[in-house]
């Protein structure tokens, strides 16, 4: 008798809580924000960058520099390390040839320490790959792959992809052991674009035959901008005499420059970005690539894929969210009655424990 009893009263809290998830889905489905709102939030809602160095070994120093200065920039105009992925294919600043252990420069007067003292590397060495490369545009990371390891873009996600490392006509080497050709990238954002993963999306490259690795794209929504066209070597910029390397490549070299004077409340727009390594200075020509990308550069903040800056209306009003389409019964009411600012005190509502241990006593 005391089983049966015990039965029917686990039988019953189970309806009961059935009955408050009902409860819940009911608030969630049918609450209106007013339509400006909504409208507001609409389109690019989000910033993500995935900043990829794809060569290894200690001639390739100007790589690892030219990734570190693009990461500290969009991290400094406000997109959160959560929202970077970092991939670097050698350490440099644990080399043991790095006589200033724990520092990565790209300048020889060493100006600014781009690997700072919070850089997050999310693949590093032998994790940067061609296979988790596509992995992570598409979604398609393995089981059991680290939060941090995803990218986790959404339909109103303005993505920057920046690419640097040794690259041919139609390939991009990673580790200088295999290849990511054109067409391939190409695919793997045309994923991107189907399973609904970018809203916008900026491709950058700085390479030899840099323009190459864009002529393939076919999706919308894609600006694309790269270091030499296609049959010219993207050159470096100056060597630090300490380490006895050369230290930044031309493009990225300029393109710092750029970016060190922009805030996050800047009017720069893409359209001046795009211009930032004339041909005097490149020695290479720069590619651009906007057939995909249906807005006038000048018109898109630069923030809009190097930042994190989102429109916010600030109202000292009262915001009215009304509830539609929740029957007129005794529980409604009382959702209602919360709405209206009734704490749970003023109701009669009951809540049972947890851990019922006296149901089985």
């Amino acid at each position: 008798m005391r089983l049966k009893r015990s039965f029917q009263q686990t039988l019953n809290l189970h309806i009961i809580c059935i009955l408050l998830l009902k409860i819940a889905s009911t608030l969630c489905n049918e609450l209106e924000l007013p339509s400006k709102y909504v409208q507001a939030a609409s389109g690019h809602t989000n910033n993500w960058a995935v900043l990829v160095d794809t060569s290894r070994f200690w001639f390739n120093y100007r790589h690892v520099a030219n990734v570190l200065s693009i990461y500290r920039s969009v991290k400094r105009l406000g997109i959160p390390d959560s929202q970077i992925i970092l991939m670097i294919a050698e350490d440099m600043a644990c080399n043991p040839r790095n006589p200033r252990p724990a520092t990565v420069f790209n300048n020889a007067n060493q100006h600014i320490n781009v690997y700072g003292d919070d850089v997050e590397v999310d693949y590093r060495g032998y994790e940067v790959t061609v296979e988790n490369f596509v992995r992570l545009l598409t979604g398609r990371v393995k089981n059991g792959t680290a939060r941090s390891k995803k990218l986790l873009t959404d339909p109103g996600s303005n993505v920057l992809i920046y690419l640097t490392g040794h690259g041919g006509e139609g390939f991009l080497k990673f580790q200088d052991s295999e290849e990511i050709t054109n067409q391939e990238l190409a695919d793997a954002i045309e994923q991107m674009w189907q399973k609904q993963r970018y809203h916008e999306l900026f491709f950058m490259i700085d390479t030899c035959q840099a323009a190459s690795m864009y002529e393939k794209f076919y999706s919308p929504n894609i600006l694309a901008v790269a270091s030499s066209l296609v049959g010219e070597d993207s050159l470096s910029h100056h060597v630090d005499p300490a380490i006895g390397v050369y230290i930044i490549d031309r493009y990225t070299y300029y393109a710092l420059e750029f970016l060190e004077k922009v805030e996050p409340n800047s009017k720069r727009t893409m359209g001046e970005f795009l211009t930032v390594c004339p041909k005097r200075v490149c020695i290479s020509t720069v590619g651009i690539r906007r057939d995909l990308y249906p807005k006038d550069p000048h018109s898109v903040p630069i923030t809009n894929f190097f930042g994190s800056v989102r429109p916010t209306e600030i109202t000292s009003g009262v915001v009215n969210i009304t509830f539609t389409g929740i029957p007129e019964d005794e529980d409604s009411l009382e959702i209602k009655q919360i709405a209206k600012g009734a704490t749970y005190g003023d109701l009669k509502i009951k809540f049972h424990e947890q851990f019922p241990s006296k149901l089985f006593q």
